[in-house]
């Protein structure tokens, strides 16, 4: 028989808190998206390149391979060791507060971003920014993981993706509009449009309740009941909250019988369902495939590559990708609810694949015919369309729902850390794969992504598990006790509290300090 907790009706203060904190998605966007515009002005190519031949640009200027490689990258590498401080740091002083600190790094890295006039200092500003963004994208994903209702857990965390998309669609307008600027607007217009967002963020946060998960690992059991009452707006005493904060206490003495706080554990436990280092290897895994998608390349490199390709409105088409990107995200509010996790990743792979190859067949066969273009930008669009609807969320969501509470944090920080290496790795190598006087692969770059897709619809099929419609403690219960292909059939049927022996009539901490006190017996 299926037992489930109960949960208080969702209201609209709920989703507006969690649709705040999805904000922090406009930081990586807008810091990811306005580079792709910025290296294609001709200002900046004076500014930041070398000069070369009116043939090789009608500008006269360009960077070479190595230095738009590291222009381009290093954000990815201070992102990449943000995560992992944001992991680390998050535990200690709480979710919000992390993110706070994130922004201010963001901030000081926008600054001096703006005031560059050569390559040092732009890379010094945008690794300095990174490091902010690593340490915001942790800590949302995990924050929002922790306060949103299970039934519509994915839909909401999704919204995190959806902000990504539109800072890449504000980031493509904005560098639209500066493009033909004669002067250093240009490029520092966009740049210091940045500030605001994490003012906006950092500022905002502050309002927000602290995650009730994070106060219980913390045994504030009081503060955890006060920010349960903002979340699911009831009385601190109603059944709802008693039921609710009752079961996270249990879980959390669960999960500290089988595994302790750190990085070690998130490497134990072996290749069975429910270990720890496959938890790990799956959030690093989902992450790796959602860069390995190739989907950054377009948002990255997409304005140069269309110039590339013969296409003398760019600057539009970037546009209308990023519009494609952000019309599309909303779908997966529905279908991540509707049909789950896993069937996204593995049809949406699937999807992108055919879609990929299709660009890169028709590019070379074809390449620079009015025909071939067209193709190409309806294929690159419907390719958008399917990663934005799938891959896109699907991933956050994915990481922020299979670690338990002791390792969450750390759990959060190895995925996202993941794919900020791999955006670093892509966003290196990428130039040297495409630019005519490198690799010089042009359309055929996309016969790469698209084999790497079939790898991410395989992984999907083998390795993914179905966690709909579950709190974050019956995801615990159903890794243990089932496989990625039958996990979809898990109903819960039993509470953490029962188990633990938190019968009903006891108060929160009454419970939890019989438990703990058992728990202690036990070790010794």
């Amino acid at each position: 028989m299926a037992v489930t907790t109960k949960e208080a009706p969702i209201t609209a203060k709920a989703y507006l808190m969690c649709a705040f904190a999805a904000f922090g998605g406009i930081l990586f966007g807008y810091d990811s998206g306005y580079i792709s515009g910025v290296l294609a002005m001709s200002y900046f190519k004076r500014q930041f390149g070398r000069p070369v031949p009116l043939s090789v640009d009608p500008s006269g200027y360009l960077y070479s391979t190595p230095d738009k490689s590291l222009i381009v990258s290093i954000l990815s590498a201070g992102t990449f060791f943000g995560s992992l401080l944001g992991g680390e740091i998050s535990d200690y002083i709480g979710r919000r507060l992390t993110v706070i600190l994130g922004c201010l790094f963001y901030m000081v890295g926008v600054v001096l971003q703006t005031a560059s006039t050569n390559v040092g200092l732009l890379v010094a500003g945008r690794i300095i920014a990174g490091l902010g963004v690593g340490v915001v994208s942790t800590n949302i994903i995990l924050y929002m993981s922790e306060i949103a209702p299970k039934a519509v857990r994915g839909a909401i965390v999704s919204g995190y993706q959806f902000s990504v998309t539109i800072g890449l669609l504000l980031a493509s307008c904005v560098t639209y509009g500066t493009q033909h600027y004669t002067d250093s607007g240009s490029y520092r217009i966009p740049i210091a449009i940045q500030f605001i967002w994490g003012l906006i963020l950092g500022g905002g946060i502050i309002f927000l309740p602290e995650s009730p998960r994070w106060y219980v690992m913390k045994n504030r059991h009081d503060d955890a009941v006060r920010s349960l009452q903002r979340l699911r707006s009831q009385a601190p005493d109603s059944a709802f909250i008693q039921e609710e904060l009752t079961e996270l206490i249990a879980n959390r003495e669960y999960e500290l019988r089988v595994v302790q706080p750190g990085w070690g554990p998130c490497f134990k436990g072996g290749w069975k369902a429910s270990g720890n280092l496959r938890r790990s290897l799956l959030a690093i895994s989902v992450q790796t495939g959602q860069q390995w998608t190739g989907v950054n390349f377009i948002f990255y490199y997409g304005t140069t590559f269309f110039q590339n390709a013969g296409l003398s409105n760019a600057f539009i088409i970037s546009v209308i990708t990023n519009v494609v990107n952000v019309a599309s995200t909303p779908l997966s509010f529905w279908a991540i609810e509707r049909f789950g996790r896993r069937p996204l990743l593995i049809y949406g792979a699937m999807a992108m694949v055919v879609c990929e190859f299709v660009v890169a067949i028709v590019g070379t066969a074809d390449a620079g015919s009015k025909a071939a273009n067209v193709c190409l930008i309806v294929f690159v669009c419907f390719y958008i369309f399917f990663f934005a609807s799938t891959w896109g969320p699907g991933a956050w969501v994915l990481i922020g729902e299979v670690f338990p509470l002791p390792i969450r944090a750390k759990g959060v920080a190895l995925g996202t850390a993941s794919n900020w290496f791999w955006n670093c790795i892509i966003g290196v190598i990428t130039p040297y794969m495409v630019d005519k006087d490198s690799g010089n692969l042009g359309s055929k770059v996309f016969f790469v992504w698209g084999s790497t897709c079939c790898l991410c619809a395989l992984f999907a099929f083998l390795m993914v598990p179905e966690t709909k419609g579950l709190s974050l403690e019956q995801v615990d219960k159903m890794l243990e006790e089932t496989t990625p292909a039958t996990s979809s059939r898990w109903r819960p049927h039993d509470t953490f509290a029962h188990e633990m022996g938190m019968v009903k009539g006891q108060t929160q901490v009454e419970g939890f300090e019989t438990v703990a006190e058992t728990a202690k017996s036990e070790a010794v």
